[in-house]
């Protein structure tokens, strides 16, 4: 299965992210996370050492031009790159959880990024998974993303939304335009949720109910402040997660 996470700047996708990453990884599942946000710091909240030796696969602007290079006589960019080898040379693993960092998508010339985009793309609807298989997708905030079509192939999109009216602004844009995109599945998570005014505040500016409600947690703030992989507190955290996952699960 393909989970793409996507929301308002701030709403608290990656840990989020990472917290699904461990459940799925203790119940026994294989879990590859790709980093698509321009400013990734997936790897931070994993705790992966030596984060200055990851090389985004969207910095190697050359093998990305040539990868998706324009057909011969033909203005058309070719469709189907080779990237076999890519899926496996860029991937870092910590902890049973690997890592692929895809990083901003740049442009070799100026214009359009439309190579990057190829790649990136290919790379996503190329994913073949078996049962114990699971891809999570950490996307950029706000709804680019969408207009570009790098999340084309997900099986399911969570969309995180807190108790602010800015963040359902937002997130009822990104299901709007995930509904026109195509895909097939999404919902609601609720986070940095403190009450019961903060749920029904959802629900009633969603117009349904959040598949799960992530509490406000100073202990994250903590950690994320202190540098500690927020895997490790997965326990504190474990039910809202669990609740996603087991969700997810259903359908597969």
């Amino acid at each position: 299965m393909k989970i793409a996470i996507s929301g308002k700047g701030g709403v608290g996708k990656t840990t989020i992210m990472a917290l699904l990453a461990s459940q799925f990884k203790n119940q026994g599942k294989e879990v590859l996370i790709i980093d698509a946000d321009p400013s990734p710091h997936m790897a931070q909240t994993l705790g992966i050492k030596d984060i200055d030796k990851i090389k985004p696969i969207a910095d190697m602007t050359e093998l990305l031009v040539e990868r998706s290079g324009k057909v011969q006589g033909s203005p058309f960019y070719q469709i189907n790159p080779q990237v076999d080898d890519l899926l496996q040379k860029f991937m870092i693993e910590q902890d049973g959880i690997r890592l692929m960092v895809l990083g901003a998508i740049q442009t070799a010339e100026g214009g359009c990024a439309c190579p990057e985009n190829t790649v990136l793309k290919r790379m996503l609807t190329k994913l073949l998974l078996s049962p114990t298989q699971v891809v999570l997708l950490d996307m950029e905030a706000g709804v680019e993303h969408l207009g570009r079509g790098t999340i084309a192939g997900v099986d399911h999109l969570l969309i995180v939304v807190i108790p602010s009216k800015s963040s359902v602004r937002t997130a009822l844009k990104i299901k709007k335009l995930a509904v026109d995109s195509g895909i097939p599945k999404l919902s609601f998570v609720g986070n940095l949720v403190q009450d019961g005014d903060d749920v029904n505040f959802l629900q009633e500016s969603l117009g349904e109910t959040p598949i799960a409600f992530f509490p406000d947690s100073v202990v994250i703030r903590k950690a994320e402040r202190n540098g500690k992989p927020l895997t490790e507190l997965a326990g504190q955290m474990s039910e809202a997660a669990e609740k996603i996952v087991n969700f997810l699960q259903g359908e597969m």
